[in-house]
């Protein structure tokens, strides 16, 4: 009888220490001291930073399609990179609505981009301030470079950033609210090559705008000094509107946005490179848009017109090509990495 109360007793502590183990870890996690921060993420839907332009209030959708269409989506995830005393303590990959980001009690230095990239390649990582988003070069055996020097790249995709500087992680007993703005650092050039003559002779059409920025820094949002071309390519081609296009880009080279700074002059071309429905690859068409580039640093509308092309191009021979073929033959863009 004895032996039975004593093992009865026993058994009872043993259940009251575990049910003591579990009530105190989860009165720990919930309620007892320690840093924890929520990210809340809004998303910066613009696409071009008007400086006078006023884009929006004359928009007219013209090309057919609404200011508004041109707005870019939220991203799919987002990076997080917890920096402490300059040294990486701490990198997560949240959902695009935030979620938790673990970081010691201090001081620290938080960048956040989009982590759903394809084109967009990230160097000098170490730091805050070094760290710069690029993208992938590219060749295309028609284009004829026209600014000397400058790399031939990829369009790069849509990318986000945000930066809290010396942001104080203390021991609290409840979560901690973190609100972050993505704003872009990638904006959008609709571009509009306009006819006067000859582009129902026209099959498929390519281009490349040269003199733009070949990066973007992190932090700021200010692009690098590098200049290069953006190949692009998927033109639409309309017997009624002429061809056009949008690409992504940085915007032009050495751009503050915060404050607006001086910035060294650069000449901007735009190239049209067009291939007719009789197979004939005309020579580059070649505009100086450099007024209209400078005007718009970061997104907006170029418009070229005033192109031609000639009924004895379009008439010539008589093969026929089939602007539905994939590609242009042997004229093929090849993606390759900057390192």
């Amino acid at each position: 009888m004895k032996t039975q109360g004593y093992l009865m007793i026993m058994a009872l502590a043993a259940l009251s220490l575990t049910g003591c183990r579990k009530d105190l870890c989860y009165d720990h996690d919930l309620h007892g001291l320690g840093s924890r921060h929520e990210v809340q993420a809004n998303w910066e839907a613009e696409w071009e930073r008007d400086l006078g332009k006023n884009w929006e209030g004359r928009w007219r959708g013209v090309l057919g399609f609404s200011y508004n269409s041109l707005r870019p989506e939220a991203a799919e995830g987002i990076r997080a990179r917890v920096f402490t005393n300059g040294v990486l303590e701490n990198e997560a990959n949240l959902a695009s609505t935030g979620g938790r980001l673990h970081m010691s009690p201090g001081v620290h230095d938080i960048l956040f981009y989009n982590n759903d990239t394809e084109y967009i390649t990230f160097h000098d990582e170490e730091s805050t301030a070094t760290a710069v988003a690029s993208t992938r070069g590219r060749t295309r055996s028609t284009y004829n470079s026209r600014n000397e020097g400058e790399k031939t790249v990829n369009a790069p995709d849509q990318l986000y950033g945000s930066f809290h500087a010396e942001y104080t992680a203390e021991l609290t007993d409840s979560i901690t609210a973190m609100p972050i703005n993505m704003r872009p650092l990638t904006y959008t050039y609709v571009i509009h090559y306009m006819f006067e003559h000859g582009l129902e002779y026209v099959a498929l059409a390519e281009g490349a705008l040269a003199g733009m920025a070949g990066g973007v820094y992190l932090q700021t949002g200010k692009t690098t000094d590098e200049v290069i071309t953006i190949l692009f390519d998927d033109c639409t081609v309309d017997q009624e509107l002429g061809v056009y296009t949008t690409i992504l880009s940085f915007g032009v080279p050495d751009e503050n946005p915060i404050p607006m700074a001086a910035r060294e002059s650069h000449n901007y071309k735009l190239e049209l490179q067009v291939r007719l429905k009789n197979g004939k690859i005309l020579p580059a068409f070649v505009f100086d848009v450099t007024d209209q580039v400078q005007a718009q640093p970061r997104g907006g509308v170029i418009v070229v017109d005033g192109i031609r092309v000639e009924d004895e191009d379009g008439l010539e021979g008589g093969s026929g090509f089939d602007p539905d073929v994939d590609g242009w033959g042997d004229y093929e863009d090849i993606i390759l990495p900057i390192k």
